[in-house]
């Protein structure tokens, strides 16, 4: 279970190749996904468009929901937007590039899944067969406006039996199948020309701004791991030293037993993180303090001391 956490944590990490790498898995696994899903349009005009809609649309949805679940600075760019001003002031170019990063990541898997959707046809033909224009095509020429509806909602269904002689259902399935894939490579391309293009517009645009949002998007991250790993490690010496205050007659086997830190460093760390912090309500008002008024972002009066 350790092992387990510390993998997680890992991952939960603002390392950047972390995060694209994650960013990478789940749009493996978009594609991945939809190779092994068994598609099964209804066949049923009331029904058609709301399967192929549905499967289009619904598994990017709970893509880019896990792609925001997985990404740390989601969390991170809450906090730091919903926070109380206190000292610090809130840099509103830093929370939106944070905003743009994480945008931009948990996307990737969505727009692989829909361009995959639409390069195979499958979701668009079983949405639309019953939308297209029947005199566009040869063999219902002959038939009521009732049994063209029925036979249309019945296009992506090759082997049922009214369609199965039919000489229109494959046209009817080509035509928007084409469609389909246009559309499919029209995004591509454009998402690759938007990429492109910000690519090479970027070193256009003010690069000091966009390395201060950087900076200051990465302090806040660190920041936020090391006051927990620092409320973690007080907490830790808080309980050992309440447990020996409960057990005080046996006090000096507990020590002796004890492993949780080296013999002659225990007492100095232990006095420099609990001196002055020693009960609940100076945690709570501490917690509280750090919560409601950040200090400010300068160390210069800590340096002069």
């Amino acid at each position: 279970m350790d092992r387990f956490r510390m993998i997680f944590q890992y991952f939960q990490s603002n390392s950047e190749s972390v995060m694209n790498g994650i960013c990478g898995l789940l749009a493996l696994a978009s594609v991945k996904m939809y190779n092994s899903f068994d598609f099964s349009c209804p066949c049923l005009p009331q029904y058609n468009m709301a399967y192929g809609l549905g499967i289009m649309f619904v598994p990017p949805i709970v893509l880019f929901l896990c792609g925001l679940i997985l990404n740390r600075q989601s969390l991170v760019m809450l906090e730091e937007w919903r926070r109380p001003q206190g000292c610090r002031k809130k840099d509103l170019a830093v929370i939106r590039y944070m905003f743009a990063s994480i945008m931009q990541r948990a996307m990737v898997a969505p727009i692989i899944w829909i361009v995959v959707t639409l390069l195979d046809g499958k979701c668009l033909i079983c949405a639309f067969s019953d939308s297209v224009d029947p005199g566009k095509f040869a063999g219902f020429a002959n038939t009521s406006l009732v049994q063209v509806h029925q036979l249309l909602a019945k296009v992506p269904c090759k082997d049922d039996e009214l369609m199965r002689n039919n000489t229109a259902r494959k046209a009817v399935s080509r035509y928007l199948r084409c469609w389909s894939q246009a559309l499919g490579w029209s995004i591509l391309l454009i998402l690759i020309l938007a990429a492109f293009l910000a690519r090479w517009l970027r070193p256009c645009f003010n690069q000091a701004t966009l390395m201060q949002a950087r900076h200051w998007s990465n302090y806040i991250d660190i920041e936020q791991k090391i006051f927990e790993e620092t409320c973690c490690e007080h907490s830790r010496l808080f309980a050992h030293k309440c447990i020996l205050h409960f057990f005080e007659s046996m006090q000096q086997e507990i020590k002796l037993h004890s492993s949780s830190l080296p013999k002659e460093r225990e007492g100095a760390e232990e006095e420099d993180l609990l001196q002055g912090i020693t009960d609940q309500e100076k945690v709570n008002k501490l917690l509280r303090t750090w919560y409601y008024e950040k200090p400010p972002l300068d160390v210069s009066k800590v340096t002069q001391r």
